[in-house]
């Protein structure tokens, strides 16, 4: 054969622009000299090779003809779908924790700098190979020790054991502050990590119990969640237009202040106040002696828990007000309760309360007046109410528009109380103290004060023998004690406040 023809078909490429097959030769120019000394000069020189650093992130609408390249390309958009996704991942598994756990191990790394991240994604910082990261200590082999002859070192050795504690210090709580131990080659015996270890969950215990008793009771200044809800509930039926802020804290109480609406074809007072009770039960630890002698509670209040005495505390108060209101005593008026929140008209002005009497600065007459409205607020709850304030003092006496007015009620008690004698004599040692440092020469003593709002003839000018004789009266069944009739002043469901459904918890 004279002629090899060496005949291609011309093929298209699914990459791009078609490659045109080579021109047929004859086998006499394939091996004449002329073109063996060409392709030996070819051979000699460095063929140019395809720049594989080309950017890959160039338009993909672009046709190439490598497939080397094109499949980087795509393998490269692949794993930049898959770190976006892998972020998105682990921001939605971390949400708000504070402590997030990282899916870097299982991104793509790769030399190109993404430029479609924005500032506020995750920081993708390799931490693997970080140079800073302190070495952690070197744990001995599984045969326990190392070295061999007088160089033996096992996994008992003093310094290994120091630095493994010291490591370990790493796992406790994310609120420990440990420090750099390792890097500064601490070494920790074993009595000492112990401790630390002990302490660490004795302190996460505590925190625990701290931050689940904050949730359920009533703080200085602020309310529980279900305290919280109770007080919403009652904005969004109209009740209140709104709760505007804390106007002052007692002992029992919390008070806020809060623009009526109305409720049931009832209109609620312009401004109000809302007194929660605090939940916590250390308030009420030693205030059972007001409420478990008290004939009206009495039965209902051996059956109670101690939570629920709270809620008993603020319909007392709401029982006591309503009989004051009855008998003209200027106090403030119940519009509602609600478990242990307690709604009354405000007492003041323009979102200012009315002051104390201990705070108000009263002329010399204002002073007299004031004393002769209280001996008077005195004698008609005792008489008129059959109550005795049992907690009467500057404190509980409010000054507005030139009136006295008794406030904090909850533990107010009845005469027959079998120490019901024994707190009035306190409420007036408190008021007849109070008058008298205040220069009101009128003001009766303390044993004046007790027979004139009693109507008892104890004569003695000896507290202790006062005290004894009106224990001797208490002793016999309060025969002396003056009792009104109940037919004026009892509770009954037609006048006292409305109630809201208590059942719900």
């Amino acid at each position: 054969m004279d002629q090899l023809e060496v005949t291609t078909k011309e093929t298209k490429s699914p990459w791009g622009a078609p490659v045109l097959a080579p021109a047929p030769c004859s086998l006499a120019d394939v091996m004449s000299e002329q073109l063996a000394r060409q392709l030996h000069e070819e051979g000699n020189t460095f063929p140019e090779i395809p720049d594989t650093d080309l950017d890959l992130t160039c338009n993909p609408e672009g046709d190439t003809s490598s497939d080397l390249i094109l499949a980087q390309m795509l393998q490269m958009e692949f794993d930049r779908e898959f770190d976006t996704q892998l972020r998105r991942e682990e921001r939605k598994f971390n949400g708000d924790s504070k402590v997030s756990i990282s899916f870097e191990n299982y991104r793509m790394v790769h030399p190109y700098e993404d430029s479609d991240s924005s500032e506020d994604e995750v920081d993708w910082q390799d931490t693997r190979h970080d140079p800073y990261r302190p070495d952690k200590p070197t744990t001995t082999p599984k045969k326990g020790f190392v070295g061999k002859g007088k160089n033996i070192t096992t996994k008992h050795d003093e310094d290994v054991c120091g630095r493994k504690n010291t490591a370990r210090m790493d796992n406790f709580a994310p609120e420990v502050q440990v420090g750099d131990g390792i890097g500064m080659d601490l070494k920790l015996s074993n009595h000492v990590y112990n401790a630390l270890k002990r302490h660490c969950h004795t302190e996460q215990r505590r925190s625990a119990r701290l931050h689940e008793k904050k949730e359920h009771s009533t703080a200085e200044q602020a309310v529980d969640p279900r305290t919280r809800l109770l007080m919403y509930k009652m904005v969004n039926a109209g009740i209140l237009e709104s709760i505007n802020g804390c106007i002052s804290t007692g002992k029992e109480s919390v008070v806020f202040h809060a623009n009526g609406g109305s409720f049931e074809e009832k209109i609620v007072p312009e401004e109000c106040v809302l007194k929660v009770f605090k939940t916590t039960l250390n308030e009420f630890k030693n205030r059972d002696k007001y409420i478990k002698d008290d004939y009206r509670f009495k039965d209902r209040f051996s059956k109670l828990n101690p939570r629920k005495i709270i809620r008993l505390w603020a319909e007392k108060e709401m029982h006591n007000l309503t009989r004051i209101k009855k008998a003209g005593i200027p106090c403030p008026e119940v519009v509602i309760l609600k478990k242990h929140i307690l709604v009354m008209s405000f007492i003041g002005k323009d979102h200012v309360p009315a002051p104390k009497i201990k705070d108000a600065i009263l002329s010399s007459e204002d002073m007299k007046k004031a004393y002769y409205q209280v001996l008077n607020m005195m004698q008609r709850l005792y008489q008129d109410c059959n109550l005795v304030h049992a907690d009467l003092s500057e404190y509980n006496m409010l000054w507005h528009d030139g009136q006295v007015w008794f406030i904090d009620v909850s533990q107010s008690i009845e005469p027959t109380h079998p120490h019901g004698l024994e707190f009035l004599f306190r409420d007036c040692r408190n008021v007849a103290t109070f008058f008298q440092k205040a220069g009101v020469t009128e003001a009766l003593n303390v044993f004046e004060l007790f027979n004139t709002v009693s109507g008892l003839q104890i004569t003695s000018d000896n507290e202790a023998d006062f005290l004894a004789q009106i224990e001797a009266l208490e002793k016999r069944n309060e025969d002396h004690v003056q009792k009104p009739s109940k037919k004026i002043f009892m509770d009954t469901s037609e006048d006292s406040p409305p109630q809201l459904n208590t059942d719900d918890d």
